[in-house]
């Protein structure tokens, strides 16, 4: 496994493995948070592999127990505090360009969800083709308890959730499991961690860019894992009743009101939530996800086609 050839690149290790690259967030000690460096780098490798014509299928996972815990905010904010915005105005704009070439990205990506996923570990996951989750996989976008909101694309994404769940997932900032992000759309596929290196190993003598045929080699190992009792998933629709209305006042005012009715953890839980977070946050994190959402049924009402 060699490091990226420029400085602090061995925050990105790249395997090469015939036609498939594997690209590591190696910051396990930080939960592989993402740094400038580790932006660059992907940016770099997604850029050039584009054009490589011996490079095939992508694959993306990280060093240790995590995945990705998020962006590596902690230097934009000293950076502030030192009177300098530049060094954030031009972290996000790296970090926002890469989930756009991510997205749009013409080859294959396969991410390995192991551990926490957060916040920009999404960014660099959620946009690609496969997202393989396991049982240890912990996916939540948690930026309403910091005074943000849901971006790195969250609200393309949140809001093509079922119903109004992505409304809930990003104003709560709850933590999702394996089986619940695969019910929701979030991950393509469950695999169970003890077969994982053999999913990879089977992903790397790949020799195809064909989605069906990457698609085929991890339905070999994939399953369908059923979600617990208590997973808000299962009262979607008290979800959809709640969650769908137009303020954040009017949605805790409907939480409360379903608390009197029934006793259940992930109500208490979401009620909390939402009390402890920033109200501006949650006032532009609405907005941006429900703003979607509303544009996703319209599509959905003239379209036979699955947006995402």
């Amino acid at each position: 496994m060699a490091s990226l050839p420029h400085a602090d690149s061995d925050q990105v290790l790249v395997e090469a493995n015939g036609a498939t690259r594997t690209l590591v967030l190696n910051r396990p000690k930080q939960l592989n948070a993402l740094s400038s460096a580790m932006i660059m780098g992907f940016l770099r490798c997604f850029t050039a592999y584009e054009e490589e014509k011996g490079v095939k299928l992508l694959i993306v996972k990280g060093k240790g127990r995590a995945f990705c815990a998020g962006g590596d905010v902690a230097a934009v904010v000293q950076s502030i505090n030192n009177d300098s915005w530049k060094y954030g105005a031009h972290f996000f704009r790296n970090e926002f360009l890469l989930n756009y070439i991510i997205a749009t990205y013409s080859k294959p990506q396969v991410s390995l969800l192991t551990g926490i996923v957060m916040g920009g570990g999404a960014g660099v996951s959620i946009h690609g083709r496969f997202r393989v989750a396991t049982e240890s996989t912990v996916f939540a976008m948690p930026e309403t308890t910091l005074g943000l909101f849901p971006d790195i694309g969250a609200s393309y994404f949140l809001s093509r959730l079922p119903g109004f769940y992505g409304e809930y997932v990003g104003l709560t900032g709850v933590r999702l499991d394996g089986a619940e992000m695969l019910a929701s759309g979030l991950a393509t596929h469950f695999v169970h961690s003890d077969r994982l290196p053999l999913l990879e190993e089977l992903l790397k003598k790949a020799d195809t860019s064909d989605p069906c045929a990457i698609c085929g080699i991890i339905d070999q190992y994939s399953h369908q894992p059923s979600l617990k009792e208590n997973s808000a998933l299962n009262r979607l629709e008290i979800i959809n009743k709640c969650f769908s209305k137009r303020t954040v006042e009017e949605i805790i005012a409907s939480l409360e009101q379903e608390a009197l009715n029934v006793s259940d953890e992930w109500l208490t839980a979401a009620i909390q939530s939402l009390r402890k977070a920033s109200p501006t946050s949650l006032k532009i994190s609405l907005r941006s996800v429900s703003s979607q959402t509303l544009q996703k049924h319209l599509y959905m009402t003239q379209s036979p086609w699955q947006v995402f």
